[in-house]
């Protein structure tokens, strides 16, 4: 699972300091979660392949969260894409963008779809055999969505030595990986864990964009591997994060004591700050690990 963070600064773009857009890599899929401006540049900057994203999720209608889609959809026009292209977005999406290709008289040459949000409870969004999305709903000035991506368990893996041992027939080699027994022909029952060892734990990733503290989260948040969490203030902006919606860095890392994750990264900064190492050194008095968002880093998990 790589996560690889383009841009994660708060309102406007900067020389060096670009707004909300990252990449999820898992289990086959590059899902792009929001899209800022300069998410293009920063995605080509990243080398990351255009054609692979099939899937983009934006959390919010707040311009430093999708200003960088309808040109994206552009360019995947220009670059004469063919697959299919599925946006999940709050309602309001579709119009935005297909407004600005009819006024511009450039409607794409590919199939794109829009999923519109209008729910204030956690829903599937997206789902394959694969992997499984889902909204978090967050509270911030404008209808809000986070997004879970969790994966789905794959087979158990076949011991070929034990089942070589045991004499048991390749027809059987399916049953087994999905975890039955087997009974050989003398009679005897071989219990699968004798003929398979463990898959791998199945990752998942939560994004949380702008969104004023909210406990209410943490349950579908429990146990994440990686929980990323809008951090725009320090708690001594706290009076001001709880105004504007936000969360402050400390705020950030109580969800993730509370939901017992594995990581917190942190991003959406404000840039009244001179360094971004006070919001992790500030969110590890309470939780740890604690990794700083970076724009173009990526991180394997």
């Amino acid at each position: 699972m790589q996560l690889t963070v383009l841009g994660c600064h708060a309102a406007t773009p900067r020389t060096l300091a670009n707004p909300t857009s990252q990449t999820l890599d898992i289990r086959g899929h590059l899902f792009l979660i929001d899209c800022g401006e300069g998410t293009q540049v920063q995605l080509r900057k990243s080398k990351l392949k255009f054609s692979r994203i099939k899937h983009i999720f934006i959390s919010h209608l707040h311009g430093d969260h999708f200003f960088g889609l309808p040109g994206l959809v552009s360019t995947f026009r220009l670059l004469g894409r063919e697959n299919e292209l599925h946006i999940y977005g709050p309602k309001g999406i579709k119009e935005a963008i297909t407004m600005l290709l009819k006024l511009g008289d450039s409607w794409t040459n590919y199939p794109l779809y829009f999923h519109e949000l209008t729910s204030k409870e956690s829903i599937v969004v997206f789902e394959d055999d694969k992997i499984k999305v889902s909204t978090i709903p967050l509270n911030h000035r404008i209808y809000t969505n986070g997004f879970l991506f969790q994966e789905k368990e794959v087979d158990r893996k076949l011991n070929i030595e034990a089942v070589t041992a045991f004499g048991i027939d390749k027809c059987y080699y399916q049953k087994i990986k999905n975890g039955k027994d087997i009974t050989l022909d003398n009679g005897n029952v071989v219990s699968n864990t004798k003929l398979t060892f463990d898959p791998p734990k199945p990752k998942s990733y939560a994004f949380c964009s702008d969104t004023v503290f909210e406990p209410s989260i943490v349950p579908i948040i429990k146990d994440v591997d990686v929980l990323y969490h809008e951090a725009t203030f320090l708690d001594s902006e706290a009076e001001l994060a709880t105004k504007t919606k936000h969360s402050t860095a400390k705020q950030a890392a109580i969800i993730a004591k509370d939901a017992n994750v594995g990581a917190l990264v942190l991003g959406h900064y404000s840039t009244r700050y001179k360094s971004t190492d006070l919001f992790k050194q500030e969110a590890e008095e309470v939780f740890k690990p604690v990794f700083l968002g970076e724009d173009g880093k990526a991180f394997n998990f």
